[in-house]
């Protein structure tokens, strides 16, 4: 009896185990994910695309694969080029879809003012020959400031600072068709560690972005 008492609990056991098993993994997936989707690494509407750039007919003949093999499923790689100057002062990436312009607040703006600086136009109004050569016509002006001061005041003048930038452009490129999208992020989305002064500096930036459409 106590032999095939024995035999028949096994099963059950390693059944509930597994059972408790899968719910812990659950639970912590779940979690992760959680902590994923609440802290975006970009500003919302600058995220990679995930459309494939080009199709490709897995029946086109002149696809040579071997016999009985077929294609995986299309993945896009996205490749960026980042190119910053020596001081670190503007940064430039650019991917398939996008060219994105950084600029250091400090090469536009006073401290804690959203007033430009006499050399700041003549960087902006560089943008905006680039802006024209990729015949782009919506453009994101996004500001970002450091975690210094509070949060409110960063979101204010991020905002401020991007709206000065975008009234540059406006002027530089006088064109009717282009739209903008302007919002000021304050300490979000920082690119470097707020714990140096160093890493705080770049953190106070103003993006342009516009989508490449150029061949």
């Amino acid at each position: 009896m106590n032999r095939t008492y024995t035999r028949k609990a096994t099963p059950r056991l390693a059944l509930v185990l597994t059972a408790a098993s899968v719910l812990v993994a659950t639970n912590l997936y779940g979690a992760v994910s959680a902590h994923a989707d609440e802290s975006p690494s970009v500003p919302p509407g600058t995220e990679a695309s995930a459309t494939a750039p080009v199709k490709v007919d897995p029946n086109d003949p002149d696809l040579k694969l071997p016999e009985g093999a077929t294609l995986a499923a299309a993945k896009v790689l996205d490749i960026k080029q980042v190119v910053e100057d020596q001081s670190g002062d503007e940064r430039r990436e650019d991917t398939n879809a996008d060219v994105k312009f950084a600029l250091q607040a400090e090469v536009l703006f006073g401290k804690d003012s959203a007033k430009l600086s006499a050399q700041a136009k003549a960087r902006i109004s560089a943008i905006a020959e680039e802006i024209k050569t990729q015949n782009a016509t919506k453009i994101r002006v996004f500001g970002f400031t450091d975690n210094l001061g509070s949060s409110a005041h960063g979101d204010v003048l991020s905002k401020q600072r991007a709206n000065a930038v975008q009234e540059v452009l406006d002027q530089e490129l006088n064109d009717s068709n282009v739209t903008y999208e302007v919002r000021g992020y304050g300490e979000q989305y920082p690119i470097a560690d707020n714990s140096t002064e160093a890493g705080r500096k770049k953190n106070r930036r103003v993006e342009v972005s516009f989508p490449r459409t150029e061949s």
